[in-house]
């Protein structure tokens, strides 16, 4: 409660800090908004958070500790410092984004999908708040979810509301189902939903608010547009296919319909099985260029 912090952002739920303990362990800290959580009793937010503490996947930022007084609410993470995938993707003030090689856009959408699949089905919870700026860089910038399963507490006005609440960011990333209703509905598909958006900003370099809804074959050529555009030194030539795959998942995830979207675990599959024919397709033209060697 002594630490120095600093101000590192105010989200749907709270406002998070980087605080320094006499220890000089840095940590981030979330001050949990009472109003949000006024109805929430002690022994309800115990036993949620003792459930949220026993997570434990590479892809999910630790929770280490919570603490609960009369009208505060602190949660305790990892800091990781190497920023969220919103500052990687659309660039800060000290840095500009650059759009991100298929790879990587593979890479950071499978640790995702890993998290969150972990979520769902080991422990059937809900993150409720999937966005880039909830999706941190880790010391091997390997992806790792934020910010996941504190909504389920929350009450908040329904995301059209004109209170000022909420960005038309933070509106495209929910699912058509949960956005006239208040922020505590909850579902693994609305995640899925918000993973779909969120890989689409990943291929793109878009604000969520600014992509189009659009059916596969529109997508795919929305995609390629803005890619061509972003890349000067032609790559997209060589690797569209990769990109085509990956926009497939993307529609494929946010469908309006929630029974039509996949389960995470599926996406999973389908990121694994896109990594594999690449690797596949890799080893095929190394052993094609020794064979011309050779010969």
């Amino acid at each position: 409660m002594t630490a120095s912090a600093e101000l590192l952002g105010r989200g749907t739920v709270g406002t998070t800090y980087k605080a320094l303990l006499d220890s000089r362990l840095i940590v981030t800290v979330k001050r949990l908004d009472a109003i949000r959580l006024a109805g929430v009793g002690r022994e309800k937010f115990e036993r949620h958070m003792e459930s949220v503490g026993a997570l434990g996947h590479p892809n999910l930022v630790p929770l280490r500790a919570y603490f609960q007084a009369k009208e505060e609410r602190l949660l305790i993470y990892d800091y990781l410092p190497n920023g969220s995938l919103s500052s990687l993707v659309h660039g800060t003030k000290s840095s500009r984004a650059k759009p991100l090689h298929w790879t990587s856009c593979l890479k950071i959408a499978e640790d995702v999908a890993q998290g969150l699949s972990y979520i769902h089905q080991a422990w059937q919870l809900v993150h409720g708040n999937l966005k880039s700026s909830n999706v941190l860089l880790g010391p091997d910038f390997e992806a790792c979810i934020a910010d996941y399963c504190p909504v389920a507490l929350a009450t908040i006005p329904p995301l059209t509301s004109n209170d000022g609440q909420e960005d038309a960011d933070a509106i495209a990333y929910k699912a058509p189902e949960a956005r006239h209703k208040s922020l505590s509905y909850q579902s693994v598909k609305a995640d899925v939903y918000s993973f779909g958006i969120l890989l689409l900003e990943l291929l793109t370099g878009k604000q969520p608010s600014k992509l189009p809804v659009l059916p596969l074959d529109e997508m795919m050529e929305f995609v390629r547009k803005v890619r061509e555009e972003g890349e000067k030194n032609g790559n997209w030539r060589e690797d569209r296919d990769k990109f085509g795959m990956l926009t497939e998942v993307a529609v494929a995830c946010s469908l309006a319909s929630p029974e039509q979207r996949p389960t995470m675990w599926q996406v999973l599959k389908m990121l694994q099985e896109i990594k594999e024919a690449a690797v596949m397709e890799e080893c095929d033209l190394v052993m094609d260029s020794t064979n011309s060697g050779s010969s």
